[in-house]
């Protein structure tokens, strides 16, 4: 019977699934699949399930907090793409970088998921393919007794040798389906790796700001130590003269005391910043090499934040995010295609010789081929529980995915906000340090003439020494902003070998790096390393996996799940 004619004898939906019979969801839903299978092979489908489709970000025009900075041209140069190198002058600070790239230990382990991604492409490429498997039999049996019937062998010896050979043809694109996904993952694993680069820069980079800040700190405390050590020494020969009080010595002392204590606490920050910075690195704790002051850290000519758009491209946690729903998206394909029949061809070729009751046979060839269709009949809906799965999770990637846009505008948005204010601030402190210096002056002229009281000197240097305390925060904070918008605007995973990312850039990007669907057949194409990698051999600072030969995927799995089901199993020896 043709496939139209079984199509019209089918009885009319709800004729065997009526309300209080049993299974007529059931059968309905067989119904419904039968019809769409052979509707699917009349129009020549080759991937069941939704192809990707970016979901629409919903973008701003511009960032908020972005005042006074109009908003780069598409296509044109942000901050961002600075290279980490060019924002940090500091030779110090960049060979501490450069060894965190290589040693990191989280950077190492991100390079290990990528190559287990690597493998899962690797292995479920050869899924679509012919499995092929050599097998070799020899089996001796022996009768004994004497009750054999006449003509029985007393003995026999069968060894045979020969290729197993066994095929899924896929008619549903699930093997398709898995390698959109397995790529996907490959490319968000590569994203995640991204992500840790650009964080490891951040955070040396604002730990390193954090150190020189402490080391400025500590300089100014025993600077202060020092003037006020000289003024307890005038207040104490002012007091032996019969000038001064005892009053007066004890406030001298106050302040000398208030500038002492402060530098047992920096050192011990300076020291636990120094190892928190080793932990970066992935060395043991010690000391960190020092170079240029605090005012010349960042060289950050302007900042020009370009448009939030861009965001789609350059930060490696929305790319991260966008390649899980695209893997999420392929696994709904794969999930569905387990609904519908599965044809197997298996088959196995050979030769053997015999010997039985001390007579030699052979040699002989042996040759089967074993057709095999499987339909889903009934399975208490696990098959079709595995489709919702797959299309819940789908929905939940979309979900992380547009929260990871609006928590990357929210930190460019925090960024630009705090460089404008923090600058406002830093400008209005060193207002603040230059009149309390005069200040500080005066009331000590004041006192040494008999104008005034020594608490007058006490109280003007104790705002001193706090609003100096405070410039150097504030320059630090100032400083720790401008990384955070960099970091924010997805820079800091560039790496610095131009020449080698050059060498590796081989074969085009595959095309499902922006979309899912993947190239028919078994294409080889390589994804193109983006700016600025090199090999992964170099190790894991400057590097991104090569793709491998083979356009593939996770294998499918027994439910629809990717990763657990193995290949069609290989014909059995003969004999």
């Amino acid at each position: 019977m043709n496939p139209q004619a079984r199509i019209r004898s089918l009885p009319p939906e709800g004729a065997l699934g009526a309300v209080g019979r049993p299974g007529g969801t059931e059968v309905r839903r067989r119904h419904k699949l039968l019809l769409g299978a052979v509707a699917c092979i009349a129009a020549g489908c080759t991937a069941v399930g939704p192809d990707y489709a970016r979901p629409d970000p919903g973008l701003p025009a511009v960032y908020r907090g972005a005042d006074g900075a109009p908003p780069a041209a598409t296509g044109a140069e942000t901050f961002g793409t600075l290279q980490w190198w060019s924002l940090f002058p500091d030779p110090e600070l960049q060979a501490l970088i450069r060894t965190a790239l290589e040693q990191n230990y989280d950077l190492q382990v991100a390079v290990q998921r990528i190559l287990q991604a690597r493998s899962q492409v690797t292995v479920a490429g050869s899924l679509p393919y012919p499995t092929v498997d050599g097998a070799l039999s020899a089996p001796y049996s022996g009768y004994g007794g004497s009750d054999l019937p006449p003509g029985a062998a007393d003995s026999s010896f069968v060894p045979q040798v020969g290729l197993g050979v066994a095929w899924e043809i896929d008619f549903w694109g699930k093997f398709k389906r898995n390698s959109e996904s397995a790529w996907a993952d490959l490319l968000a694993a590569e994203d995640a790796r991204y992500a840790v680069m650009a964080s490891l820069v951040s955070d040396i980079g604002q730990a390193y700001l954090s150190l020189r800040a402490l080391d400025l700190t500590l300089e100014i405390s025993r600077r202060t130590v020092t003037s006020r050590t000289q003024s307890v020494d005038l207040v104490q020969a002012r007091l032996d003269g019969g000038v001064a009080g005892v009053l007066d010595l004890r406030q001298a002392e106050t302040l000398y005391y208030s500038a002492t204590k402060t530098i047992p606490e920096i050192q011990r920050q300076i020291e636990q910043t120094e190892n928190f910075i080793n932990v970066l690195l992935g060395r043991n704790p010690g000391p960190i090499p020092r170079g240029q002051p605090l005012e010349q850290q960042v060289a950050a000519p302007s900042l020009p934040s370009g448009l939030p758009l861009d965001l789609l491209t350059r930060r490696p946690d929305i790319r991260q995010a966008e390649q899980r729903l695209i893997a999420a998206n392929a696994d709904i394909g794969v999930a569905k295609a387990d609904l519908y029949p599965q044809v197997t061809i298996s088959g196995f070729g050979g030769a053997g010789t015999a010997t039985i009751s001390g007579s030699n046979f052979g040699p002989y060839w042996i040759f089967s081929v074993l057709p095999q269709v499987s339909v889903p009949i009934f399975n208490m809906g696990r098959l079709q529980a595995n489709v919702d799965f797959s299309e819940a999770e789908a929905k939940a990637a979309g979900l992380r995915y547009q929260q990871t846009l609006r928590q990357a505008l929210r930190e460019v948005s925090d960024a630009l906000v705090a460089i404008r204010k923090r600058q406002e601030f830093r400008q209005q402190q060193e207002l603040l340090v230059k009149t309390l210096s005069d200040a500080s002056q005066v009331a000590k002229l004041r006192y040494e003439g008999g104008v005034s009281s020594y608490l007058e000197v006490l109280d003007t240097e104790r705002q001193y020494f706090d609003a100096e305390i405070g410039l150097v925060e504030a320059r630090r904070d100032e400083s720790q902003s401008v990384i955070q918008l960099y970091k924010a605007l997805g820079g800091g995973w560039q790496t610095d070998a131009p020449a080698a990312a050059a060498a590796a850039r081989q074969g085009p990007e595959p095309t499902h790096r922006h979309r899912l669907r993947a190239p028919p057949g078994p294409s080889c194409a390589q994804p193109a390393p983006r700016e600025g990698e090199a090999d992964l051999e170099r190790g894991p600072a400057f590097s991104t996996p090569r793709a491998p030969a083979m356009r593939c995927s996770r294998p499918p799995t027994a439910t629809g799940r990717r990763g657990k089901q193995s290949a069609p199993t290989t014909g059995a020896a003969g004999g």
